[in-house]
């Protein structure tokens, strides 16, 4: 037995592992994942469905155990279409940021699905929640934010397991958000969510397929020891080059191969 088989073997007897098949659902949940914004359908999401994925959102590792977050839930048209007028003054004023070829094709791409999605759900982070000095933000000061963003990952993956759609609309002047949503200046949103069923999933993400840009390769995003070295010998690389390839493989299947 090779020692890559043997590790591989160790670590299909640990016994804190999932099953084969919970394994390879979590696997599928990630590469099936995208950022929905025209496929949504006008099929109400259940209470029983949004509490499942907030909850999953909720049990997100938090810096201190602080729990930053709140979940500002979306039903309303006449909020909908406040948010959506908030987002379209940034479209407008983001499509002139570009060069003219970037230009060309920003505007083509539809960026949210604000008013068409069933629900939407606001994210935030409340920075004084447990007061200045937090257990393990006493030097990056920014780890509440992204404490925020794994509860975001939480709701994003749980939503895709119960075959929901999830689109990030990240396009808005977040005074005019906050103002749309009624949050309070002290509280940070931190993601505009559009949730709802879905017509499909796209094979690939829409920005990748609108080549707006490439998926990078990840061998080259790899360092060892040290920032910007890399070695293409190590073991790792090619087997990191190989779940890529499987990866992509499995994407193009919509999810339904697993390749773990």
């Amino acid at each position: 037995m090779t020692t890559d088989n043997t590790t591989q073997s160790l670590c299909a007897q640990d016994v804190h592992a999932f099953t084969a098949e919970a394994r390879a659902a979590i696997y599928q949940t990630i590469f099936s994942r995208r950022d929905v914004r025209g496929q949504f359908l006008p099929k109400p999401v259940p209470d029983e469905v949004l509490s499942r994925i907030i909850t999953a959102a909720h049990y997100a590792p938090s810096v201190g155990f602080m729990q930053p977050w709140n979940f500002l839930v979306v039903r309303s048209d006449a909020v909908k279409r406040r948010v959506h007028a908030a987002f379209a003054e940034a479209h407008a004023e983001a499509a002139d940021m570009f060069d003219a070829d970037k230009r060309a094709i920003y505007k083509t791409l539809k960026l949210e699905g604000i008013v068409e999605s069933p629900v939407g759900i606001c994210i935030t982070c409340d920075r004084n929640r447990t007061g200045p000095v937090v257990v393990g933000r006493t030097h990056m000061k920014t780890m509440d934010l992204y404490s925020s963003v794994c509860a975001v990952q939480n709701l994003w993956l749980a939503a895709r397991a119960e075959g929901l759609g999830v689109g990030w609309v990240s396009i808005f002047n977040q005074a005019a958000l906050q103002e749309a949503l009624a949050i309070p200046k002290g509280i940070t949103p931190i993601a505009y969510l559009c949730v709802g069923y879905v017509s499909h999933f796209f094979a690939k993400p829409e920005l990748e397929t609108a080549g707006w840009l490439p998926r990078l390769p990840i061998e080259e995003l790899v360092y060892f020891d040290q920032w910007g070295q890399r070695d293409d010998t190590q073991p790792l690389v090619r087997q990191l080059i190989q779940d890529q390839a499987a990866a992509n493989g499995s994407a193009h299947q919509d999810g339904h191969q697993s390749i773990w």
